[in-house]
């Protein structure tokens, strides 16, 4: 009885934690494969308002507002690519999840790469310069230490 349980409470789990679309039943079209286009680049857009969550599964207005905005342009013949150009223009590439490759977003697309490779190199230098100025095991401090410390207290106690 308990692994039916664990097995019923699992795929219930499963099931209802799937996302769940905001589109809206008048705004679905009746041409499926319009339909079908007008969910992917929904999928592809962000929501102003929310900023991170597509509008396809966004309850805001301005979301709804871009869905329909697109199913409207699908229906007057827009190609997909013209859907995305109509939005960037409008917008800005910061609509777009998947900003495009060209000069105005090199830096977008390269900062990782930029990071990561500044960090290695900062780890780097960090491991090389620990490496060379820690005492061998055992011993408290190294000979330049030692030496510092001397002449430190030399000049403390005016040389004597």
């Amino acid at each position: 009885m308990n692994v039916n349980f664990f097995f019923i409470t699992f795929a219930l789990c499963f099931i209802f934690s799937q996302p769940i679309l905001a589109v809206e039943p008048d705004e679905i079209l009746v041409n499926q494969n319009l339909e079908n286009r007008a969910r992917e680049i929904s999928k592809n857009i962000r929501c102003v308002v929310c900023q991170n969550e597509p509008i396809d599964s966004s309850n805001s207005g301005v979301a709804r507002d871009l869905r329909i905005l697109i199913r409207e342009r699908l229906l007057n013949g827009d190609t997909n690519d013209q859907v995305y150009n109509f939005l960037v223009e409008r917008y800005g590439e910061f609509v777009l999840f998947k900003p495009r490759f060209k000069p105005s977003t090199y830096l977008l697309w390269f900062m990782p790469f930029l990071l990561f490779m500044f960090g290695l190199l900062i780890t780097v230098k960090v491991l090389k310069k620990s490496s060379k100025t820690s005492a061998p095991e055992g011993v408290l401090f190294t000979r330049e230490e030692i030496l510092e410390i001397e002449r430190n207290i030399n000049n403390r106690d005016g040389g004597n």
